[in-house]
């Protein structure tokens, strides 16, 4: 890693760094009051190793973020990129060094890691489709066994989920009372002052649908459908990683439990894994897509040791071709992703009042998030870990999948509500009908979306 910020020095004269401070620099334990004066403290002492991002690209990405924010061409105030951001409860600090000042970063005893700054990428879907649906629930829910816990009275209500995607559209049918809270990042990385829910582009409400989707005439999508979410929209354009870093520190601040994230960098680098520990530290579950690049592919976070790794699956209890698997040289969890959820042909809800069939690991993350919000208000006082080992221990990899494509399998909602709570489901549960999305008869209203 030092290498690669030194390469991009050498080359920009300038590089852009994620530095993890050391535990005492900052404490994990902040109250919301400690919270402004130990990130000015930190900010003062770090400002001496970073170096004032280019002027001139500064201001034309101030005037960008006012453009996509609607307001007039004129760079408004506070839209200034800082020299450094510091997140206090992630424990992170971002900035810009050169070759002066990343040594003085790297000598100083505060300071536990430098990383490059790599720029996640939204995990887009693979297909997209126009499509109409019924009442019932989707074939998703019901591999899931969601509607089992639905009919004892589990279906998240009480719950929040984190949501770090293209945003939420907030006058859905489908999210009407869903969303808990909205943050919107500029492509400056800052937070927009009173942002109503909004959806950059789609992908953010299919997925926010398939977390918390409440029943319609279109159908009944979301596998916890009485929980809310905490939405950010982060993704894409502008500092990205500013953006990101921006909304996680905002989630973490809403005191969520879940985080659904289908973002990514194509490969592996542990440049993100500062940013994970930071998540798990905080007692957060961080579910992941694991990537659409196919076998032999991966992505990070998604393919890191301490998330919960999703992968798609099929109807059929196929592993989608597209879905992402790969074996790596540790001895904690090598193989990714930990386990495949419905990922293709999933129906849920798109800005404008309509709604779409998706392919994608970006449509499997949200399911299990979904589980998780189930669980979690089955048992409230569950640890991210908790909730972690009772999705992992209740999957079961039907024979149609190779153990290297879908590792542990498909979850199951109430073997895992057993092994959460020690206990069987109140009552037996009727078999749900399953509704499968209608595909559309028209090839022109096909799109198709690699990222």
């Amino acid at each position: 890693m030092e290498e690669l910020i030194d390469q991009q020095i050498a080359a920009l004269g300038q590089t852009k760094v994620l530095v993890a401070l050391k535990p005492e620099v900052l404490g994990y334990a902040l109250t919301e009051r400690d919270l402004p004066a130990v990130s000015d403290a930190a900010r003062n002492w770090l400002g001496t190793f970073f170096v004032q991002p280019d002027q001139q690209q500064s201001a034309a990405l101030a005037l960008t973020a006012a453009h996509f924010a609607g307001r007039k061409r004129v760079p408004p105030r506070g839209l200034e990129r800082e020299k450094v951001r510091v997140f206090p409860r992630l424990g992170l600090a971002l900035g810009v060094v050169n070759a002066r000042t990343v040594d003085l970063l790297r000598s100083d005893r505060r300071v536990a890691n430098i990383h490059p700054a790599a720029e996640l990428s939204l995990i887009r879907p693979v297909d997209i489709r126009p499509a109409r649906g019924a009442p019932s629930p989707t074939w998703g829910v019901v591999r899931l066994k969601a509607p089992a816990l639905w009919s004892a009275g589990i279906d998240g209500k009480g719950v929040v989920v984190g949501h770090l995607d293209t945003g939420v559209a907030g006058d859905h049918p489908a999210l009407a009372g869903a969303i808990s809270a909205f943050a919107e990042f500029d492509m400056a990385g800052n937070q927009v002052s009173r942002a109503k829910p909004r959806d950059s582009g789609e992908h953010g409400t299919h997925t926010a649908g398939t977390i918390v989707g409440r029943p319609t005439g279109q159908g009944a999508f979301g596998v916890a459908p009485g929980a809310r979410i905490a939405s950010a929209l982060v993704i894409e354009g502008g500092q990205v990683i500013d953006r990101i870093l921006a909304g996680l520190e905002w989630i973490v601040g809403k005191n969520v439990r879940i985080m659904s994230m289908s973002l990514g960098l194509r490969g592996y680098t542990p440049a993100f894994q500062e940013l994970i520990d930071a998540i798990r530290r905080n007692n957060i579950l961080p579910v992941i897509a694991v990537g659409n690049e196919g076998p032999d592919t991966s992505r990070s976070p998604g393919n890191y040791a301490n998330v919960l790794s999703v992968g798609a699956g099929d109807a059929e209890d196929m592993v989608a071709d597209f879905s992402g698997s790969q074996k790596f040289a540790r001895e904690r969890d090598p193989f990714v992703p930990d386990l495949v959820a419905p990922g293709a042909n999933v129906l849920s809800c798109v800005p404008g009042g309509g709604y779409a069939a998706m392919d994608g690991t970006s449509m499997a993350t949200p399911h299990i998030a979904g589980l998780a919000a189930l669980l979690l208000q089955a048992r409230p006082s569950a640890s991210a870990t908790d909730l972690e080992a009772a999705i992992l221990g209740s999957c079961i990899r039907p024979a149609s999948m190779p153990d290297y494509r879908a590792n542990r399998g498909v979850p199951d909602a109430v073997e895992a509500f057993r092994i959460l709570t020690g206990e069987a489901l109140a009552e037996p549960v009727a078999k749900a009908r399953t509704t499968a999305p209608r595909r559309s008869a028209s090839r022109t209203a096909r799109r198709r979306e690699v990222a």
